[in-house]
């Protein structure tokens, strides 16, 4: 039997965390990630979760730690944000490298330099290249279903590849909902313990020893880094079939690659991801009041990137209306270019192009929200309305063919009051 509570999307992923029975946890506290680990060492103290709770002396050191402790079997869970993240970064490649199945949640936050507590994706999708598959949850309830996903793909010998589970920083950690809480032995049939063969690849026996963290010359190093990327490839489709088989047992919606909203027949669509989403949906809905053909596309994970599937619900039949103009909001910039889930996007769409060669289309890069900055329904109607004006700008043009594909343009949010100079005064 399932239970509901009230929780912060905090509090939600440790319960997702007990209930996949971890048996290392690493812990070193930062904001808004903090009470996480918190919840974790509390059920750790009380007997309800039977793990050792390391609380070390940084977030570097908290990766090597559970890296060792994969080595040797043991299912593992770790929590960071912002700074800490990066301070993780060496660490973080040595992981996928390795190949150990590890799983932990980041709280988006900002980065420094202004130092910032609150919620923006830059940090993440930073180490986007990371060789970490990475997933962003909308909601408390979703993290929670979530954590408990990643466990198994991340454990699935196809894929043997860490996962990197984002919720936006206050926005969503902070925020409560009613959240329903499998049952153990639920979970415990969905996820068995972590019983691994002797001589599993990547983990330690003294009866069958093997060498990890090796080094390779240039041949064999490109040989170890095609089966990462296949294994990544790979995820997709495990990522695909697990969310299914979670539906399944539990009763919730399929949690796959990406969700459509009222993107079936529209002619303006937003492609956005995390918390946000709740936003965009308000946005959609008050657009197709007016009779304004409006959809959304949320992407789940960011690694491994589904191009077939965004393709698929721009461009795919049967669809009763061509999508005419495509917007990307998000919460980071790639400073000099664009943001940088746009230009995943727009990969995606070349990708497209270039079999189809008659998408013109103008892609607008919408960012927003740095640094926590609010973003309000009316903000989301006003970028659908610059879709909107694009389209018809394009209309009166002839785009290069393929060149990116379609208008380029990239946009930030919520500079209507800046004044360069009493930025200047501030900064001195």
């Amino acid at each position: 039997m399932s239970t509901t509570d009230f929780l912060s999307g905090n509090e939600a992923v440790a319960q997702g965390v007990r209930l996949c029975r971890p048996r290392v946890i690493a812990a070193y506290p930062i904001t808004p990630q903090t009470t996480v680990v918190e919840r974790l060492s509390e059920m750790v103290e009380s007997g309800e979760l039977d793990a050792q709770f390391v609380h070390v002396e940084s977030e570097h050191s908290a990766l090597a730690l559970l890296m060792g402790s994969a080595a040797m079997g043991a299912r593992t869970f770790t929590a960071t944000s912002s700074q800490g993240l990066l301070y993780m970064a060496e660490c973080l490649h040595y992981a996928s490298g390795g190949r150990w199945p590890l799983v932990m949640m980041n709280a988006n936050r900002a980065l420094a330099l202004p130092w910032n507590i609150y919620g923006d994706q830059s940090d993440s999708l930073a180490l986007v290249s990371s060789g970490w598959i990475q997933a962003y949850a909308e909601s408390a309830q979703e993290a929670l279903d979530m954590i408990i996903q990643a466990y198994a793909v991340a454990e699935d010998p196809n894929v043997r590849t860490p996962i990197l589970i984002n919720l936006d920083g206050f926005v969503l950690t902070h925020t409560y909902e009613a959240v329903s809480i499998p049952s153990q032995a639920a979970v415990d049939a969905f996820l068995p313990p972590r019983d691994l063969p002797l001589g599993f690849p990547g983990t330690f026996n003294l009866n069958q020893p093997q060498s990890l963290g090796v080094t390779a010359g240039p041949g064999d190093y490109t040989v170890f880094k095609y089966l990462q990327h296949a294994a990544m490839l790979e995820a997709e489709t495990t990522i695909a079939a697990t969310a299914t088989r979670f539906a399944q047992i539990f009763g919730r919606g399929s949690h796959g690659m990406i969700e459509s909203y009222q993107a079936e027949d529209a002619e303006i669509v937003i492609t956005t991801l995390g918390s946000i989403a709740g936003t965009v949906r308000m946005a959609v809905d008050a657009l197709r009041a007016e009779g304004i053909r409006a959809g959304m596309l949320r992407l789940r994970y960011l690694r491994p990137f589904p191009c077939g599937a965004l393709a698929d619900a721009l461009f795919g039949k049967p669809r009763l209306h061509t999508v005419r103009a495509i917007g990307v909001l998000e919460k980071d910039i790639s400073f000099g270019h664009q943001g940088s889930v746009s230009l995943e996007v727009k990969a995606a769409l070349y990708e497209h192009a270039s079999r189809h060669r008659s998408l013109t289309i103008p892609v607008i890069n919408f960012v927003a929200g740095l640094g926590g900055q609010s973003i309000s329904t009316e903000d989301v109607i006003a970028m659908y309305r610059a879709l909107e004006e694009a389209n018809q700008a394009g209309q009166d043009h002839d785009f290069p063919h393929l060149a990116t594909p379609g208008l380029t343009d990239v946009r930030f949010a919520g500079m209507e009051n800046f004044r360069e100079q009493d930025q200047h005064q501030d900064l001195a």
